[in-house]
């Protein structure tokens, strides 16, 4: 099995492939000045081929991705797979003011029209419980990376309560806590606006304990913040982070650093100064579920 690279994935799709024995390699970029760009594969093209690329930053990414599926499809490969450790376009599942456009939708079948398998990792779905709603025409599997994420806290023996600022966070920060052998808690969040969110904490006693805050996604980071405010006031010791996808919006590393929260986390399934937590071995798993191979 082929696995290509686009430029910003080299690091991790090289890891996978050399885990899996598969061939290597990278995918040329270049943009002209008027925002087209042209893709360039590698002359040789398997039959089947992984194409790697965490789909932050989308909307470039989506054509450039489409060019490189088409142009291998093109040139003998039959088989295409992609692995998108970070998905987009997963939010917004429905019309929440008339007129909106329902991407997950949209864009969840036209990815799966133009793959014949996806890997993913904590897509953020809201209203869905399998991937396969969204992505109706491929084969796909979700992965998470609460397994890893638990590992890492545990290796390092690190200390403290887990807390999810919000329901939606439940699913993984409950995850992380059993294999990371600590307790947990989940928050109440009421949501204003991007940057605007409230939370609110459950009945239970942070007074002197360190809080791990656990989510799937930093964006803006706000909801981190705000949660790390109510932890102090409630009386927690101190602060750290720790999330899947580090999407991190411009400042706002340097804002959830100055709120007081570190150290902050991430997995590499998006490129980021945090990351610490490699996602390989999650990433094979899944490569062998969809497979079919026992490994």
């Amino acid at each position: 099995m082929q696995v290509l690279a686009f430029p910003e994935s080299i690091e991790p799709a090289r890891k996978l492939a050399d885990t899996i024995g598969g061939e290597f390699g990278v995918i040329d970029i270049h943009r002209f000045p008027d925002g087209e760009s042209l893709v360039t594969l590698p002359t040789r093209i398997a039959k089947s081929v992984i194409f790697f690329r965490s789909l932050h930053d989308p909307n470039a990414k989506l054509v450039e991705l489409l060019l490189a599926i088409e142009s291998a499809r093109s040139n003998g490969c039959k088989r295409v797979m992609l692995i998108a450790p970070y998905l987009c376009y997963m939010r917004q599942d429905i019309a929440f003011k008339p007129g909106q456009a329902i991407s997950q939708r949209i864009i969840g079948e036209l990815l799966s029209e133009w793959v014949d398998d996806l890997i993913t990792i904590d897509p953020h779905l809201h209203r869905i419980t399998h991937l396969n709603v969204a992505l109706p025409y491929c084969n796909s599997v979700a992965a998470t990376a609460s397994i890893a994420l638990g590992d890492f806290i545990r290796q390092r023996n690190i200390q403290g309560l887990l807390v999810g600022p919000d329901a939606e966070s439940a699913q993984w920060v409950e995850q992380v806590a059993q294999q990371a052998g600590l307790q947990c808690l989940v928050a109440s969040k009421q949501r204003f606006g991007d940057r605007d969110v409230k939370v609110t904490l459950p009945d239970v006693n942070v007074r002197g304990k360190q809080a791990i805050l656990v989510d799937d996604v930093i964006s803006s980071g706000k909801t981190m913040i705000e949660t790390a405010q109510v932890l102090k006031e409630a009386g927690a010791s101190g602060v750290s982070a720790i999330c899947t996808h580090a999407l991190f919006a411009p400042g706002a590393l340097d804002d959830m650093r100055s709120a007081g929260i570190d150290p902050i986390w991430s997995t590499d399934s998006i490129p980021h100064s945090t990351n610490a937590v490699d996602l390989t071995g999650v990433l094979v798993e899944a490569l062998h579920e969809l497979t079919g191979d026992p490994r």
